[in-house]
């Protein structure tokens, strides 16, 4: 399934966690907690801002990006799960 985001949304898929500490003791899955990490899979054109015109949206697709830890609403895509998020939702880009 293709899926276009509205105005200022943007797609996101979870990068995954280690899933050890730098000491090397393994994480169980109960004790993970979601990451807060991922990537861009599409964005869509920008919110129009108080005169009507278009905004362009600051990430890109292929953008690592970090984002707020409650942020966006959960999807299933072809049976992989990701975010739909507000571009204010992104926290920062990872360079």
């Amino acid at each position: 399934m293709k899926l276009k985001p509205l105005n200022d949304r943007v797609l996101v898929k979870r990068l995954e966690t280690e899933e050890k500490t730098a000491g090397g003791i393994y994480i169980p899955d109960s004790a993970k907690e979601k990451p807060m990490k991922g990537e861009v899979v599409a964005v869509g054109p920008g919110k129009l801002d108080e005169d009507g015109k278009r905004v362009k949206p600051t990430v890109k697709t292929g953008d690592i990006v970090l984002f707020a830890k409650y942020a966006g609403s959960e999807i299933s895509i072809d049976g992989e799960e990701h975010l739909v998020m507000r571009e204010d939702d992104i926290l920062a880009i990872v360079e």
